[in-house]
């Protein structure tokens, strides 16, 4: 009888929830990190916020202090009807997946990860692409033909990154050494800028001479460490060239404020549900050229990772991805 009631009563939350979804609109959940990391976070939440000045409707928002979190905060705001709900980065997988079938006339979204409820729409992108573009720029960079990459939680993920970088690099220069390291094996190596530098250092002590970073807000550790000491590193996620201007060589970009400004702008209406996978040719990743890195990349560089780009996008180079069977075939 108790069950029975619970059931019902969940079942009264859903339809209510579904009920105002169309008043209420869209809702974003921020991962550890914040908003303004600088990097994965602050790329979604730009965005947002292109979506809210462009159409002059607003947004929820929620930024997660810690793992307990996650499903409370999701569940919240589907509690009160807000569609579709955008969830940062994988670690909220489980969250989304639950919420979205306790409330299945809602539409929920995760970005760099696939859920299996027919009403979420999953966001990946293809990190192994553009990280072998910053890594063909990394060894044509280098002076001493040692380069550096620095990553956030040990993941299959992070390594994905990773190995496209290294692909890169050894594609560019075969004698080419990578020194690779992990921050963390908890959320907590997210963000841990302290860390990052520490481990930047360690790589620059061994002679790497540009560093990349995929490793969220320890990232802006890693890109310190390296304009302290006169060397090179390599953005991730958003274009950070401008956070230390002549030291950043480029930046590994994911446009996933593209992803969410989409995502909020179709609305419930034209909400796509399914895994949509976005690598160069769709234009989900690229390396970034600005004014803050222009003096770093010579008309010869440009010219070589032009062409290894345009060699991905015909097929003609096939970048190995690491989370097909979690091994690279260079190290």
């Amino acid at each position: 009888m108790i069950k029975s009631l619970l059931a019902a009563a969940a079942l009264t939350t859903a339809m209510a929830a579904s009920a105002l979804a169309a008043d209420m609109g869209p809702a974003i959940v921020f991962d550890i990190g914040g908003k303004f990391d600088k990097s994965f976070n602050e790329s979604m939440f730009n965005g947002a916020e292109k979506f809210k000045k462009e159409t002059g409707k607003s947004y929820a928002e929620f930024e997660i202090a810690n793992e307990a979190q996650r499903e409370q905060a999701i569940r919240n705001f589907a509690d009160k009807g807000y569609s579709p709900i955008i969830a940062a980065g994988f670690a909220q997988a489980e969250a989304v997946t639950k919420v979205a079938k306790d409330y299945p006339d809602l539409k929920f979204a995760i970005i760099d990860m696939v859920v299996e409820p027919k009403n979420t729409e999953s966001i990946v992108f293809k990190e192994h692409e553009g990280s072998y573009l910053v890594g063909v720029l990394a060894a044509l960079a280098s002076k001493t033909g040692k380069v550096g990459f620095v990553g956030g939680m040990d993941i299959p993920l992070i390594h994905k990154f990773a190995c496209g970088y290294v692909q890169g690099v050894k594609a560019t220069k075969k004698d080419g050494t990578v020194f690779q390291n992990m921050t963390g094996d908890t959320g907590a190596a997210w963000n841990d800028p302290v860390k990052g530098g520490e481990i930047t250092k360690g790589q620059i002590a061994k002679g790497a001479d540009v560093v990349y970073a995929a490793a969220g807000a320890t990232g802006i550790g890693v890109l310190q460490a390296a304009a302290d000491a006169g060397k090179l590193s390599i953005g991730v996620d958003a274009n950070q060239n401008y956070l230390h201007p002549g030291k950043v060589l480029t930046s590994m970009v994911k446009h996933v404020d593209v992803a969410v400004y989409n995502i909020m702008k179709n609305g419930n209406d034209k909400f796509e549900p399914g895994i949509h996978a976005l690598g160069l040719a769709e234009g989900g990743v690229d390396y970034a050229m600005d004014d803050n890195n222009k003096s770093l990349v010579t008309d010869d560089m440009k010219k070589a990772v032009e062409a290894a780009k345009a060699d991905i996008i015909a097929g003609k180079t096939k970048i190995h991805d690491y989370m097909e069977d979690n091994k690279c075939p260079v190290e």
